[in-house]
């Protein structure tokens, strides 16, 4: 869930084995090293980490492209919330910089039958106000993902949940209403963030914008200098490997040419997120080096309202013919993405048995312009001069030059496609207000999967759900998506999965442009970030340390 583009290497850190009741019933999450052989690779070598650290730091500095609105967990869900608060606050779970499931704030998690998780917590984890973590605190922070006076952006991962109770001093019970193979995967994600009761209540509805977040992770929150910078600060009562780092400042750097200018003159160490347009001369420059990484990110156009020409699939169907998606890749991505007809990426899939696979990616949404075919789709659906409004913004040329290949698309067939431009800090409103949305139809979305399963993408189309903005409402969909959910053997799994994707392609909800790696850049003088997505869950910046 996203919006510009994309968006793991370990430290050693303790580390247990995971229940043998969830590794039977999960193996849910398995390891992915990159897309299958033959999947079609961007033209970038993906790395699988970065040289380890040699030795502490004082501090390094990192720029994001936008300020996050908040640092409460429960409204998480998108690229300067997450790459901030994974390094302070933890959860349940932890997804690895392998991109797979490992205890978290859990030391185990079992399944003794398909609608109950059990979660035995660690003991002695202190919060960053002193207090110890307890079962109290777990319940109480889970609960705050289902109270809708909290706008949770988490909400759909606890439609299942029907009871979490203490069921001793450091263990959390969940029932569910039915079986639900996702669950336990978010689990790993902000939807599984615990956070001391005493402090979030203390904090009110001041929580997540001032004051400290009283959560657990290997760094604590400092100063805020609204607009500019956050600051955080080792925490040394960390239960875990102690940060290699005593400070990280984030340096907001809204302006893409700000951002790499200020990775080029050493004004900041390194940043995810890297403007497309700057990948050469991070490569040439010499100030460091430019890593490229599993992104489990495509790069979307994400449609917004059926309520105009949208409405019809024929037109959908001929802005996704019209469009050139390879000289977007070329030029939005700097050759760094991977032309693609699936929502879904190749590296979510990729434990999943041959025949799946073959049946989610065969036939799906062509990628080669039709421009013929695109006019005449326009023409018979009696859409020829009609206006469609698409979203844009400078967060970078990856969102800037699809929205333009659409304006482009549309002209080439018949369409009026105009853009309206969004502030960086505005764009994530996109995504949690409807008023931010009024009389827009497309906007540009690079979604990153969360976990690593294909659902994590598909159930966006289901009745109801969060990213479901076009309000697309199919019950054979929905019903697919409710026996996916409550498969929890990977294969089966897998085999709806390639349904619904393929009902998603043929329905062209969103229309997919390319797959898309992480790319991460680090000064000379610092190394130990991962390079895949997980630095949107796993506390990455503890990891990060002198490169000599």
């Amino acid at each position: 869930m996203t919006p510009t583009a994309p968006a793991r290497r370990t430290a050693p850190r303790r580390r247990l084995a995971l229940a043998t009741a969830l590794l039977s019933a999960a193996a849910l999450v398995a390891a992915c090293s990159g897309p299958p052989r033959g999947a079609g690779q961007a033209a970038v070598q993906l790395s699988a980490d970065t040289p380890t650290a040699k030795g502490e730091l004082d501090s390094f500095t990192w720029a994001t492209y936008a300020e996050p609105p908040t640092l409460d967990y429960v409204q998480a869900f998108d690229y300067p919330q997450n790459t901030v608060l994974s390094n302070i606050c933890e959860s349940l779970m932890r997804w690895t910089p392998g991109l797979t499931l490992a205890p978290g704030l859990a030391e185990k998690a079992a399944n003794p039958d398909p609608t109950t998780w059990v979660y035995d917590l660690r003991s002695g984890v202190h919060f960053h106000d002193g207090t110890v973590m307890t079962a109290d605190d777990v319940v109480f922070s889970l609960g705050r993902q289902t109270n809708p006076d909290n706008a949770p952006a988490w909400a759909q991962v606890f439609q299942n949940v029907d009871s979490v109770t203490a069921t001793g001093p450091l263990q959390v019970t969940v029932k569910l209403k039915q079986p639900d193979s996702q669950f336990p995967q978010y689990m790993a994600t902000a939807a599984g963030v615990v956070a001391a009761r005493a402090g979030v209540e203390a904090a009110g509805k001041d929580y997540g914008t001032s004051g400290g977040l009283d959560c657990t992770g290997p760094f604590k929150l400092g100063s805020w200098a609204k607009g500019q910078s956050i600051e955080l600060q080792r925490f040394d009562d960390y239960w875990g490997a102690r940060a290699k780092s005593r400070k990280v400042v984030f340096s907001f750097l809204t302006d893409a040419s700000a951002r790499t200018n200020a990775m080029l003159t050493g004004d900041v160490d390194g940043g995810y997120l890297i403007p497309t347009e700057s990948y050469d001369r991070l490569r040439k420059d010499g100030p460091g080096t430019l890593y490229f990484g599993e992104g489990l990110s495509t790069v979307n156009v994400n449609v917004t309202s059926m309520r105009g020409p949208l409405g019809d699939l024929r037109v959908r169907q001929a802005l996704s013919l019209a469009l050139d998606r390879s000289g977007f890749v070329r030029t939005g991505l700097a050759g760094a993405g991977t032309v693609t007809g699936s929502l879904t990426t190749r590296a979510a899939w990729g434990t999943a048995p041959d025949e799946v696979r073959r049946t989610a990616f065969d036939g799906l949404t062509p990628t080669a312009q039709d421009i013929d075919k695109a006019k005449a789709l326009v023409k018979e659906a009696g859409a020829s001069g009609r206006t469609i409004v698409m979203a844009t913004s400078s967060i970078g040329q990856d969102v800037s030059l699809l929205a333009t290949a659409v304006q482009a698309a549309g002209a080439r067939i018949g369409l009026d496609v105009q853009l309206k431009t969004i502030a960086p800090n505005a764009f994530t409103a996109l995504f949690t207000d409807p008023k931010a949305r009024e009389g827009i139809d497309l906007f540009p979305e690079t979604y990153y999967d969360s976990i690593t399963d294909p659902l994590d993408l598909l159930v966006n189309f289901r009745t109801g759900a969060y990213q479901n903005f076009a309000g697309y409402s199919d019950k054979a969909y929905d019903d697919l998506v409710d026996q996916a959910t409550a498969e929890y053997d990977p294969a089966r799994r897998g085999a709806i999965e390639a349904k619904l994707q393929q009902t998603a392609s043929q329905q062209l909800l969103w229309i997919p442009v390319a797959e898309w790696p992480t790319a991460v850049f680090l000064n000379k003088r610092i190394t130990g970030a991962p390079t895949t997505i997980a630095y949107m869950y796993y506390p990455w910046a503890a990891d990060v340390g002198a490169a000599r």
